[in-house]
């Protein structure tokens, strides 16, 4: 069997859904695939790792009916390396090949049998705005965990309460929150980091998109264009959060946070040879910047700021105040600290909806 079809749109549908194939070798290799299906006048594209799923279609111009696995990474290669336009595909029992001219390649295939396929919806759709996945999310993406030992920090805290909704995303060392008003819509649930960060990554113009979630799956489905991608929520209890929230504060900081930015980064230099730790010791006037070097005059930056309260002296890890100051959108930010050895509040001016909390390094006075 043989198709032609637009070689630039196959390779696409390639490349979006091998994103979300498994990348684990000790999975079986149907999962490190992606599932043609032939179907009518569509060819269908389904991949997953069990947490993510992925379908979209290609129209064709006759009708096919097929079932292959393909394994997307060599056949990526070679279509990249192809002139736009048409190529042929051909189905064998064993291999696909395509063509363009009389150039060819020939690529073996994965077994069909074992490919779980993904749950149908019979679930509502809802609306959402693609502002508040591609402006917001960004937010609280960078504080979610990577290490999946611990699996219920790798997920973004989605709770709905009566009068608003809060987002939570946490690794333990730092949390970012998020308040917003009832209107949007979601239930509470723990949706992965890493899903989302590929969804937003989706979204081309349009302002917004549709989602539904199923409860009896765990399962939550978003339709962007012809692509739906779908992931299984993260069960388990979320850490109390409240906890670590500050509810007073003895010093306030108000920074450019551009300077600001080039500060940490000149200091940051550094501090990477003494545990990536830069010092905040906040005057009446601004704040000195310098690595845990042991109290020496040198590799230090000074900042003019508006400082209300007590003198303190504290400690970061650098690279999380970097990840805060690349994702706040505000121009100015707030610094609320309380102790020394206490978690830190940092905010956008303009941003009374969103918190950042660092939690501090402890150093010997």
């Amino acid at each position: 069997m043989k198709i032609e079809i637009n070689k630039d749109l196959f390779l696409e549908k390639i490349n979006l859904a091998s994103k979300f194939a498994s990348n684990k070798l000790s999975s079986s290799t149907s999962l490190q695939g992606v599932f043609l299906k032939g179907e009518k006048k569509q060819i269908h594209f389904y991949s997953t790792n069990l947490n993510y799923y992925y379908h979209s279609f290609l129209n064709t111009e006759e009708n096919h009916q097929f079932e292959i696995v393909i394994e997307p990474k060599k056949i990526s290669e070679f279509l990249s390396l192809l002139s736009s336009g048409k190529i042929e595909v051909e189905f064998k029992e064993k291999s696909v090949i395509i063509s363009q001219g009389k150039t060819k390649g020939e690529f073996s295939l994965f077994s069909p049998d074992e490919f779980p396929l993904p749950p149908r919806s019979t679930s509502e759709k809802q609306k959402i705005q693609t502002s508040f996945l591609k402006e917001t999310l960004p937010l609280l993406l960078f504080s979610a965990s990577t290490d999946e030992t611990r699996p219920v920090l790798t997920g973004i805290n989605f709770v709905a309460r009566e009068s608003t909704n809060q987002i939570v995303a946490t690794d333990g060392f730092r949390l970012s929150l998020l308040n917003l008003k009832k209107e949007t819509p979601f239930s509470s649930m723990i949706v992965p980091s890493g899903f989302l960060f590929e969804m937003s990554r989706l979204i081309r113009d349009e302002k917004e998109v549709l989602f539904n979630f199923q409860e009896e799956e765990k399962l939550l489905t978003f339709y962007l264009g012809d692509n739906e991608i779908s992931t299984r929520l993260i069960e388990g209890d979320y850490p109390p959060y409240e906890k670590v929230i500050p509810v007073e504060k003895k010093t306030s900081i108000v920074l450019d946070k551009g300077e600001f930015l080039r500060n940490v980064r000149l200091v940051s230099v550094f501090a990477r040879d003494f545990s990536n730790i830069i010092i905040l010791d906040v005057g009446r006037d601004g704040i000195k910047l310098s690595p845990k070097t042991g109290g020496s005059d040198t590799n230090v930056a000074y900042q003019e700021s508006k400082v209300d309260g007590e003198e303190i002296r504290i400690a970061f890890n650098f690279k999380f105040v970097i990840d805060f100051l690349n994702n706040v959108p505000s121009e100015k930010i707030i610094i609320e600290l309380l102790r020394p050895n206490s978690p830190a509040a940092f905010k956008g001016e303009k941003n009374e909806d969103f918190l950042h909390i660092i939690m501090p390094v402890r150093i010997q006075e």
